[in-house]
């Protein structure tokens, strides 16, 4: 089987001396894979910093093409919106609209579906307002739990109209020390892809996804 995995900086593995909760990932499936014998997966990231629900649906065909199973045993999981929700303070607005962040994902769902009925959605994590309200980086913009919030629930709401398993880590996370699990306000630090890891093997085992 091929898992590729679409997101952004979460993903990709920003920060995490690691490699990230996917590079954790694609370790276990190597660990695991013996040769075809009985179990083979590759694992594809295909996360890029700063990038957008937009972003992952133009590019989703393009970067699926390359990375297409012989025996078509694809799968994909999806990591994106973070980005999205972000406040953009001069427009007032999300840095993606929330109708178009639904469009997009709904785009992603129906572009997967035509490799594979077998993909996942991965939930938002919640930030630490006090340090990306506004972001050190882009002094512009902020981070707030209230658009994290508002739209982990538009994904939720998407994928169970699509009946397309959700991980809602950011419930899970609230329940959580989750602030000391954060490298800057937003990326994970390495207990925090520890954490996320964790979650995305047992729910994908679950699932039958790994």
């Amino acid at each position: 089987m091929h898992l590729l995995v679409f997101g952004d900086s979460e993903a990709y593995g920003a920060y995490d001396k690691e490699g990230g909760w996917v590079s954790r990932l694609r370790k276990y499936a190597d660990k695991k894979s013996n040769y075809g014998k009985n179990y083979y997966c590759l694992v594809y990231n295909m996360s890029i910093s700063g990038d957008t629900s937009k972003g992952v649906a133009d590019r989703f065909d393009a970067e699926t093409a390359l990375r297409l199973d012989d025996e078509k045993d694809d799968r994909f999981i999806v990591s994106i919106g973070a980005n999205d929700s972000m406040l953009v303070h001069e427009k007032n607005n999300n840095l993606v609209p929330l109708s178009e962040f639904k469009r997009n994902i709904q785009k992603i769902i129906d572009k997967s579906r035509k490799y594979s009925k077998k993909i996942v959605f991965i939930g938002f994590l919640p930030v630490d307002e006090k340090k990306v309200d506004p972001i050190p980086w882009f002094t512009t913009g902020s981070y707030r739990n209230e658009d994290v919030k508002k739209f982990n629930a538009a994904l939720r709401g998407i994928c169970e109209k699509n009946k397309v398993p959700f991980l809602d880590n950011f419930s899970s996370w609230l329940k959580a020390d989750y602030k000391k699990l954060l490298l800057d306000g937003i990326h994970p630090n390495t207990k925090g892809h520890e954490k996320i890891y964790r979650s995305v093997k047992d729910f994908l085992e679950k699932e039958g996804m790994l």
